[in-house]
């Protein structure tokens, strides 16, 4: 921490219950033995009685101390005391445990430089510190949390388990730290648990939420271990396994999946009633028929108090259900994480906790009969959404968004919508489906993560509002909005203006709600942070997170097949009545206002004078998806070839668009690809998908100079680039292309190289990476909210800062100015006031 550098206060939360030493002990070492400052001490008391708040108030005088009239528990009067606290970090420290010097600042410093990270779990040793307590979290398949190695000499625990920070599941309510903001968004501990597992709970909803936990073992405290437990009761009475016991089952069916709950949560529950008899010794076959017939006996059977708990227990969490129903509805609306998500936080999910050889025997049965070993490992559900036609002919989004679900698919339950009518796509590992915005609710409600391009989102309003903090990856590889500028030119201007501004709030929207974004190359990133940046999305807390900003946006590029092309029939040749030894260029792909096929036409008519064998075929001139308008270069670009002469003789337009399992056999016909644009924006950040084509052919490439290929072609040598609207210059590439045998065979052999770098597999790895672990970005996590803030001037400070501002009004522009910046000042408290009331 830098000099100067404003502290976050921190509210330390300490809950006595008649153990008024321990508590003066505890808050006198907070008070004294902290290198942190910036510290408010709250002490709770739970109805404690006798003397203990009159003692407390007279050791501590600095506390402050809330009394609460009944006894909440350690849940309830934890939340007592955060409702009392004024920090914007909350600290829990057991009355009966005694902090390490850094104990608070080495916190502070992780939840600083960690935006995404809502709790610290603390590093807890016993009282002498040899031995430990809290040094890592884990979780067993039915629901009992604990902490690994506790009891064992630290000196025997490898130093990788304690000496290293790490992400757990949830931190020990004997030292942790939570931001009081997300504390808050959770509802604090859940007051039903009175004591023991409201801190695995709390944990596991932060982590369902996409926050972390990290386990800091800089931030060191130390615990008499049941201190304050062994002075009010006793183990033998049962009462510590039944809130143990049950509160397992609380946390169980509140955080689990529908379907891990569906499998363990009846074998929890069998598991639980012979953990009740064999930890009490009782008899199971005392009632059998079968094992023989005796005395008739009506007596009460004696049952251990250790018995009784756990039945008790689940008597107790089925009275509980439906309040917890309400909870679980909560906790499963608002979860981004998996089931499969956590478990590497939950250690061990197997381990059966108790040695005792007639449960170890149950343990085993149920876990077998129930498929436990596979119930945490249901596959992601991913939601690819696209406003494209997805047939046999297909155009980039669609393309593009069925690539992604292919590859996302050898991993995760993929889910291919489209928002358009048109559907009769090829056979996929996936499914593949259509639906209105009336639709999409229940693919939604299905999916765990959603990717969507396009306009789709406004088709999708749940995603922003019901399901506003599902995980959304947003991708932009297409700048509609520069698009647009090009593509308006025909239609009115007051029009153009709308439609313009309508496209950029669509993609401003995606901006704002998405919390990883895809673009297709450096050039587009460069341009996409900028209207991040000017959103406002790049916040202090983003870059914190990640100053690199990789993890909120990233290149993935179109791809092509990981596949060479294989001819699987005839090609353009056979289609257009081409001979075997004319000389091929490819315009592949669709003819839009912001190419320059006219350019190419006018080049092709002095190319024609040199080399009659050349021929120029356009590969679809109708679009495959009828909601894209026709648009007027297309039409005067035949025009121009029809006055030339060269329809039909030089240049052929194929005027159906070709189907996508069949575009090979139609490149693997041709000599050499082409793409022309104009110079403007558009061209700038375009990334032209055709151009893949040619280098998964193996064709070389001419194109126009000024977009992020261009520069490809020019520094891979993969072809011939040309300055915008040169139809000498143009024609002489084309020339080059198709007749330098030496020069051809070179781009031939590099391209290869090159087309592996943009083959599927490749292009996606950022995205295949997100999705393995998706997390909301770190803006978006809920309840995240600024540590530090600075203070309000008040008293002295406000007058003389107010004289000072006079001052330099008087100074700048006379009487004039300084009334009109207090009219300013005047409407703005107005304003404040206005939306307090």
């Amino acid at each position: 921490m830098t000099q100067g550098d404003p502290q976050p206060l921190v509210s330390v939360i300490v809950v006595n219950y008649r153990g008024a030493e321990d508590t003066i002990t505890c808050l006198r070492t907070l008070g004294t033995g902290l290198d942190y400052e910036n510290v408010e001490l709250i002490c709770v008391d739970n109805a404690s009685g006798e003397d203990d708040v009159a003692r407390i108030r007279a050791a501590v005088p600095a506390v402050k101390l809330v009394e609460s009239p009944v006894n909440t528990g350690f849940a309830g009067g934890c939340n007592l005391g955060a409702k009392h606290a004024e920090g914007t970090v909350l600290g829990f420290l057991n009355n009966d445990a005694r902090p390490a010097p850094r104990w608070v600042s080495a916190a502070v410093a992780e939840l600083r430089a960690q935006p995404a990270v809502a709790a610290v779990a603390s590093k807890v040793l016993d009282w002498e510190g040899t031995g430990a307590d809290f040094v890592d979290a884990g979780l067993t398949w039915f629901g009992m949390g604990y902490k690994r190695h506790a009891g064992s000499p630290v000196a025997e625990v490898p130093a990788a388990e304690h000496e290293q920070a790490k992400d757990v599941l949830f931190g020990t309510g004997s030292a942790m730290f939570v931001r009081t903001a997300v504390f808050a968004e959770l509802g604090g501990f859940d007051e039903r648990f009175f004591m023991f597992y409201e801190d695995v709970d709390l944990g596991w909803r932060l982590n369902l939420r996409g926050w972390r936990v990290r386990y800091l073992p800089e931030s060191l405290a130390f615990h008499r271990h049941h201190g304050t437990m062994s002075a009010v009761d006793a183990p033998e009475t049962g009462r510590e396994t039944f809130l143990l016991e049950r509160n397992a089952l609380a946390a169980l069916y509140k955080n689990l999946s529908g379907e891990s709950l569906a499998r363990a949560l009846p074998a929890a529950l069998a598991l639980a009633v012979r953990r009740a008899t064999a930890r009490g010794g009782l008899d199971p076959d005392q009632l059998d028929l079968e094992k023989g017939v005796g005395p008739v006996e009506t007596d009460d059977v004696a049952v251990p108090r250790t018995t009784l708990a756990g039945v008790l227990a689940i008597d107790r969490f089925v009275e509980l259900m439906p309040s917890l129903a309400a909870s679980r509805a909560v906790e499963q609306a608002a979860r981004v994480r998996t089931d499969a998500d956590l478990l590497p936080l939950l250690r061990k999910a197997l381990e059966p906790a108790y040695p005792l050889p007639d449960y170890l025997r149950a343990h085993e049965i149920l876990v077998e009969a129930f498929g436990l070993e596979a119930g945490f490992g249901h596959r992601r559900k991913i939601l690819v959404l696209t406003g494209d036609s997805i047939t046999e002919r297909m155009a980039g989004p669609a393309i593009r968004a069925w690539n992604i679900a292919s590859t996302l698919a050898a991993e995760h339950e993929v889910h291919l919508v489209t928002t358009n009518p048109l559907v009769s796509p090829p056979p996929a590992a996936f499914r593949v489906s259509s639906g209105k915005h009336r639709d999409l609710d229940a693919p939604i409600d299905w999916a765990d993560v959603v990717i969507l391009q396009g306009h789709v989102l406004e088709l999708a309003p749940s995603l922003k509002k019901r399901h506003e903090h599902k995980i959304v990856v947003a991708d932009v590889y297409d700048p509609m909005h520069l698009e647009l500028l090009e593509q308006g030119k025909g239609v009115a201007d007051d029009q153009r203006s709308l439609d313009l501004a309508g496209v950029t709030k669509v993609l401003d929207a995606q901006l704002l709600r998405a919390d990883f974004f895809l673009c297709a190359s450096e050039r587009q990133r460069h341009f996409w942070l900028g209207h991040l940046a000017a959103l406002g999305r790049l916040s202090p807390r983003l870059y914190d997170a990640d100053p690199t900003t990789h993890s909120l946006l990233a290149v993935v590029p179109f791809g092509l097949s990981p596949q060479a092309p294989v001819r699987t029939g005839p090609g353009l040749r056979a289609a257009l009545g081409l001979g075997g030894s004319d000389r091929v260029v490819l315009w592949a792909g669709g003819v839009y206002s912001w190419f320059d096929p006219l350019t190419l036409i006018r080049a092709f008519d002095l190319l024609r004078e040199r080399r009659d064998d050349a021929r120029l075929v356009f590969l679809g001139m109708k679009h495959p998806n009828p909601e894209v308008t026709e648009m007027d270069i297309g039409a005067r670009t035949v025009r121009l070839a029809d006055s030339l002469g060269l329809t039909d003789k030089h240049v052929f337009f194929n005027e159906q668009w070709v189907p996508y399992t069949d575009r090979q056999n139609w490149l693997l016909d041709a000599n050499a690809g082409v793409t022309t644009h104009y110079e403007h924006v558009e061209t700038t950040f375009a990334f032209r998908t055709r151009v893949l084509d040619y280098l998964w052919a193996g064709l070389p490439i001419v194109t126009t100079d000024g977009d992020s290929f261009a520069d490809l072609v020019r520094a891979e040598r993969l072809g011939v680039v040309v300055p915008a609207e040169d139809p000498a210059a143009l024609a002489a590439a084309l020339e080059k292309s198709l007749y330098d045998e030496e020069f051809a065979a070179g781009c031939v052999s590099r391209i290869e190289g090159v087309a592996q770098r943009y083959a599927w597999p490749e292009a996606l790895k950022p995205l295949v990476e997100f999705c393995r672990d998706p997390r909301p970005a770190a803006d978006r996590l809920p309840g995240s909210a600024d540590l530090t803030t600075t203070p309000a001037v008040r008293g002295r400070e406000l007058v003389r800062r107010d004289v000072e501002l006079v001052r330099e009004y008087l100074t700048a522009g006379g009487p004039s100015e300084l009334a009109r910046r207090v009219g300013g000042r005047v409407v703005k408290v107005a304003r404040q006031r206005l939306r307090r009331g």
